[in-house]
């Protein structure tokens, strides 16, 4: 099952807060990031397969679960929805807005649904030697959840120094890139760990100013891989037309 208990989210709202994303360590075990990575080859699971080079994405591949989700992605989507739901709610405030996120994915999916937004989301990515992922947003219609999650699957060259163990691959890292107003872009890489997951904007985030805060756009995306096969599970939270 998934470690969730560990998560101090008191510590990661601050570390969106103030870099713009969040690391969470172990989420997953090595068991159940090996069963998440065998899914992608039955094709019975998913509703979209998407060739990344076809559209000018980037070099690599995913595929959209359909409906019923496996259980261990509707578990981590269901957990992880209520503390982020705190975190968005705040950001709400922050920038003015009246409307607020309810506390239960449940109920949320039912707006998305109310919006026409009925495809599940949750999706699995895999690059090879190579591959890479342009700086995107994932916007799926009029109804939006603010934060999202990818958690890695595959070994990182970081868990072969740990344990000196090969790795699965090379290269590789999650990008962020942050665009504030009349500022030049910041970026971030992060070098995630097996069974690791980061939380970041899905599109934008509140950033403090002089007289009050404002919106900073954010992108996010995958460096090239140096070497081997990179697999990582996605979690959005609003469902797509």
């Amino acid at each position: 099952m998934p470690k969730l208990e560990r998560i101090d989210w008191e510590t990661a709202a601050s570390e969106i807060d103030d870099v713009g994303h969040a690391r969470l360590p172990g989420v997953l075990g090595a068991r159940e990031c090996a069963s998440l990575e065998r899914l992608y080859g039955d094709e019975a699971r998913f509703r979209s397969f998407i060739e990344m080079r076809a559209h000018r994405f980037g070099e690599g591949a995913y595929r959209y679960f359909a409906n019923p989700l496996p259980p261990l992605v509707r578990l981590l989507r269901q957990a992880l929805y209520p503390p982020l739901a705190a975190i968005a709610n705040r950001w709400q405030e922050r920038l003015g807005s009246d409307a607020r996120f309810p506390s239960r994915l449940e109920d949320f999916l039912a707006t998305c649904a109310a919006a026409g937004q009925t495809r599940p989301t949750p999706l699995l990515l895999r690059y090879a030697q190579g591959g890479f992922n342009n700086l995107h947003q994932d916007r799926y219609g009029d109804v939006a959840f603010p934060l999202q999650v990818t958690v890695l699957l595959s070994r990182s060259a970081g868990d072969a120094q740990r344990d000196g163990k090969p790795s699965d691959f090379t290269g590789g890292e999650f990008l962020l890139v942050e665009q504030r107003p009349r500022q030049q872009s910041r970026g971030e890489a992060i070098a995630l760990a097996r069974g690791e997951a980061v939380v970041f904007p899905n599109t934008e985030r509140p950033v403090p100013g002089a007289r009050r805060p404002y919106r900073a756009s954010v992108r996010h995306g995958v460096s090239r891989l140096h070497s081997g096969r990179r697999v990582t599970l996605g979690l959005i939270f609003h469902d797509a037309r």
